[in-house]
């Protein structure tokens, strides 16, 4: 006879780990956005997002140089906060007071060192009309690096002094990480600003194809996306990377030569301020002629086209923005699944934060500056572009050395031939 008081022993089943059937959800594309049930909703935020993006990008465009730069700071800003609370722990930051202003003083003192060195000369040729203010000017670029290197030992002072006992991994890590991410965020930032002041051109081009290969490869994903393309992308297709591809490089063939019209985008800009801008278009601006096969004027009213060099520029930007760059935004998903998180930050609906955005475009600019200096600048010297250069790298005082000395040479040299 069974005893009423005992009990059948339950059979305990351990609760199965979801991770692998989301492992094989994501290997076998369900995440992909032509499986998404939401991805109409997704796709309508992230649209709307997008198009208030793009104005007010229009708008600082337009606004010219100075505002362009403004707006990069900002950016920067934005991602070093993003990037500073990746790893901040608000229990060890409670008992380290002050110490989160660290990190801000040596990115202000990053921000005066790189911007200090890219626009010491713009700033001087500002001021070339009161020479008063124009010495100023010439003793504080002269200084400027002494009075950043004192900024950055300040600094480094006061993470020794605030070194506290059973804290100290955490104040390394923090020290180590804050370093990083001004190598990262600075290395883009000065490429980009120097692109911005060698004509707008070559900051705008490089940006724009980056958005339309990010948003080509949205639209191809979401309604013919079929092969996942990478694992740390589950959303990232076969089908949305190719067809970006040529998207991406027949609107740069495209677009260079609608921006290369307009001098207010190629004229480089030598000084601060913010009026329209007038030059001699350079060689690379000017278009060329080509005769057309006469079986295609026979079809087509056409018997020649106009092509600008910078076209054929234009398409080796846009074939290292549809293949290379989507590499940068590769190693954000990657980093951020090695943290767990899903964005950088939320400051832009549907997008993530702003971080998410500029991680192709950090790629981008630091190619967009080594292409322009190796490809553009050197087979471009023209008596205007050596005149330009003369004046943005030397003082006043050098032009008129400078200016004497030629006179010299070319009087000794008349005598002699005489």
């Amino acid at each position: 006879m069974q005893n009423s008081g005992s009990q059948t022993p339950r059979i305990r089943h351990r609760k199965r780990s979801s991770e692998g059937f989301q492992e094989a959800s994501k290997a076998n594309g369900s995440h992909l956005l032509v499986h998404d049930q939401n991805k109409y909703r997704s796709m309508l935020i992230r649209t709307y997002s997008t198009v208030w993006m793009i104005g007010g990008f229009a708008l600082v465009i337009y606004m010219g140089h100075l505002y362009i730069a403004a707006m990069i700071v900002v950016i920067q800003i934005f991602m070093a906060k993003e990037l500073f609370n990746l790893l901040r722990r608000s229990h060890e930051d409670r008992q380290l007071p002050g110490f989160r202003m660290l990190n801000w003083h040596f990115f202000f003192t990053a921000m005066l060192f790189v911007y200090g060195r890219i626009l010491s000369q713009q700033l001087v040729n500002t001021v070339t009309t009161d020479m008063v203010l124009y010495k100023l000017v010439s003793k504080l670029v002269k200084y400027h690096m002494i009075a950043c290197y004192a900024l950055y030992i300040a600094g480094f002072v006061w993470f020794i002094v605030t070194l506290k006992k059973k804290m100290y991994k955490y104040q390394f890590s923090q020290y180590a990480w804050t370093h990083m991410i001004l190598i990262v965020v600075f290395t883009q930032s000065a490429f980009t600003v120097a692109n911005i002041f060698e004509g707008i051109f070559w900051f705008l081009l490089p940006a724009t194809l980056i958005v339309i290969n990010d948003i080509a490869a949205y639209i191809f994903g979401f309604f013919f996306g079929r092969t996942p393309l990478i694992k740390l992308s589950p959303k990232k297709t076969w089908e949305g990377f190719i067809g970006a591809s040529f998207t991406t490089m027949i609107s740069a063939f495209l677009l260079a030569s609608i921006m290369g019209r307009f001098q207010w985008l190629t004229c480089p800009r030598k000084d601060l301020s913010t009026g329209w801008l007038q030059c001699d278009p350079d060689p690379f601006f000017r278009p060329e002629y080509y005769t057309l096969p006469r079986w295609f004027s026979q079809l087509f009213p056409w018997k020649e086209v106009a092509i600008m060099p910078v076209q054929w520029h234009a398409l080796c930007l846009g074939l290292f923005a549809s293949i290379i760059a989507p590499f940068g935004g590769f190693f954000a998903s990657g980093f951020k699944r090695a943290f767990k998180i899903k964005d950088f930050g939320d400051s832009i609906p549907g997008h993530g934060g702003i971080t998410d955005r500029m991680d192709c475009q950090m790629v981008m600019a630091v190619f967009a500056y080594i292409y322009h200096q190796s490809f553009v600048v050197a087979m471009n010297l023209s008596v205007e572009t050596i005149l330009g250069q003369i004046l943005m790298n030397l003082t006043l005082e050098e032009q008129q050395s400078l200016f004497m000395k030629l006179g010299q040479i070319i009087n000794e040299t008349m005598t002699a031939q005489s």
